[in-house]
């Protein structure tokens, strides 16, 4: 070959050789052509609970998942010309808020009624009743929630273990029937009329798993326990019962709006509602085709084991309406509460040695409730307060499981699991029972534990996050609302330092790290949900729901974290509540 034409196929190469990398370059760009996202978080601190990228500064969120998280230079790509772009400017996003048990449709209807939880005495809600009184129509009934005798400046008189007599009442209300529920929802109070068309009197016995509170002499005095609230409220219930059908269920969808605009305001993405019916599903899928149900509900069924067996595979619901519905588990309510004395512990109380508190739900019957729950592969969500609430609970799960041994992954709770004997505490880790608590009891409780337990027990086993942590167990946090404000970060607060009003510390040896804390709230929620894959922790591919704060509270010093207010609260990729 002569050198001119080694020289022209010299040339040829090189220029085909230079034409495959401009094709190549332009076929690789072509690639990387990123569709945009319709929002993107930008120069934020990004906490995401999600140990393979702990803290990002942006996210890109393309219809309700997030499909990009890492650095601003990184996420700048997924903007277009439609994207909606949010600069976070130095402000903590984290997964949004779950609270993993509270009560929704109460939350609602308690901003309905009277508003007794910042009452300081016996007398401050009567002056309350009686305003209320004289604008209310004849027979109508005047309810109110959220009192606690134990928050009282003094203790009223006349009084059962701090319990008031219902005369005052009856004086400020002679024609209007009134029923006041207690901050735990546990007990309640009601005037004569109340009673009256109760037809409640001295002669009326006490329920199974109730109390009538009587005097001396055997005469009830206005204050109902556990199951006993019932006599009082189907009163009530035979008076709400003459609005039409359509009164009725506007009333609860009004509860319902009331409920999710307060848990998006306070950053809540997702709500375990702890024992509803199957009419209260209805209307949850109702409102969810239409759109109206912002909020992520885990529904808990609340009905007797007859009704279970006809219905249960029927209302069996996984990610309904674009995953704001879902219903797998049942709830029992087992014991009552430890202000009420009906917490059902294993000794005598300290400050009533009369009484052990209360079991609110038959053994015999749990065990079938168990045994339904199994067999249809529905999780099982059992309230338990009392030692001895919490030991039976533990008993009928270990009961079930080794009846079922091929069963797995069944993640079965006790709701709120406050009082435990040191010999039950290693079962929740053993077993995989998921504790699900709410740190704000610790420190709501915390100054009157003491006085019904006695410190020895108090110590062993009141609220025992790390000691239960330690034995391997999982524990999801949350406020039941309305007995305490639907705030996560109050609950956040409480978790962290177990801090009480007056600056002492509730056992401080148990109280959670803020990266426990927040996982309490977030990624163990969805995991005691059964939906981790889709929730609790902002990572690509999950659902975009995120809730974004005024500072950071995982630096801030302690007395500076109850002052975080939520800036954005996000759901779907949907910006639902901006402060």
């Amino acid at each position: 070959m002569t050198g001119g034409k080694r020289k022209n196929s010299f040339k040829l190469a090189l220029f085909l050789f230079c034409l495959s990398i401009i094709i190549n370059f332009s076929f690789n760009s072509a690639c990387k052509r990123i569709e945009p996202a319709d929002l993107v978080l930008m120069n934020g601190k990004i906490i995401t609970v999600d140990e393979a990228l702990p803290q990002a500064e942006a996210l890109a969120v393309r219809g309700d998942r997030i499909v990009a998280i890492g650095q601003n230079k990184q996420i700048r790509r997924y903007i277009g010309d439609k994207t909606q772009v949010f600069d976070l400017t130095g402000k903590l996003a984290i997964p949004g808020f779950i609270d993993s048990h509270g009560h929704f449709t109460s939350l609602g209807e308690s901003k309905m009624v009277l508003d007794l939880t910042k009452a300081q005495s016996w007398e401050e809600i009567v002056a309350m009743v009686a305003e209320a009184a004289k604008n209310a129509k004849p027979g109508e009934w005047i309810v109110g929630r959220g009192w606690h005798q134990e928050k009282w400046v003094k203790a009223p008189e006349p009084n059962v273990a701090g319990l008031p007599f219902h005369y005052e009442l009856s004086r400020v209300s002679p024609q209007n029937p009134v029923i006041l529920t207690h901050a735990s929802g546990h007990s309640c109070l009601a005037n004569a009329k109340a009673m009256e068309l109760a037809k409640i009197t001295r002669a009326t016995q006490d329920p199974p798993g109730g109390q009538i509170v009587r005097d001396k002499k055997g005469n009830p005095i206005g204050a109902f326990i556990e199951t006993a609230q019932a006599l009082v409220r189907r009163a009530m219930n035979a008076t709400q019962a003459q609005l039409s059908p359509e009164e009725r269920e506007s009333r609860i969808i009004k509860a319902m709006a009331m409920a999710a605009q307060e848990c998006l305001s306070k950053g809540v993405t997702s709500f375990h509602d702890a024992g509803v019916s199957w009419r209260t599903i209805e209307l949850y899928k109702k409102l969810a085709d239409e759109g109206r149900l912002p909020v992520r509900i885990y529904a808990m069924i609340n009905e007797g084991n007859e009704v279970l067996r006809e219905k249960l595979s029927e209302y069996r619901l996984i990610g309904y309406a674009n995953n704001h519905l879902t219903v797998r588990s049942i709830k029992r309510v087992f014991d009552g509460a430890l202000g009420a004395h009906g917490a059902w512990l294993l000794e005598p109380y300290s400050d009533l040695p009369s009484t052990s508190g209360l079991n609110t739900y038959p053994l015999e019957a749990l065990r079938e409730t168990a045994r339904l729950a199994i067999e249809n592969d529905f999780q099982l969500c059992v309230h338990a307060i009392g030692d001895r609430a919490n030991r039976e609970t533990l008993n009928i799960f270990e009961e079930t499981f080794k009846a079922y041994p091929d069963k797995k992954d069944l993640r079965w709770r006790i709701e709120h699991a406050q009082h435990l004997h040191p010999d039950d505490i290693a079962r929740f880790g053993q077993l995989g029972v998921i504790a699900s608590m709410q740190g704000i009891h610790c420190t709501s409780d915390g100054p009157w534990v003491f006085k019904r337990l006695g410190e020895k027990r108090a110590e062993e086993g009141a609220y025992v996050w790390q000691k239960l942590m330690k034995s391997g167990a999982i524990i999801c946090n949350g406020t039941d609302a309305p007995v305490e404000d639907v705030n996560p970060i109050a609950c956040f607060y409480a978790s962290v330092t177990r801090k009480l009003a007056d600056g002492t510390f509730f056992f401080p040896d148990q109280r959670m790290s803020r990266e426990e804390a927040l996982r309490s709230y977030t990624l163990n929620g969805a995991f005691a949900a059964f939906q981790e894959d889709l929730l609790g922790s902002l990572s690509v591919g999950k659902l975009a729901d995120i809730t974004v704060l005024s500072q950071d509270i995982m630096t801030v010093p302690e007395e500076e974290i109850p002052k975080t207010q939520v800036v954005m609260t996000i759901v779907g990729g949907k910006i639902l509540y901006q402060r």
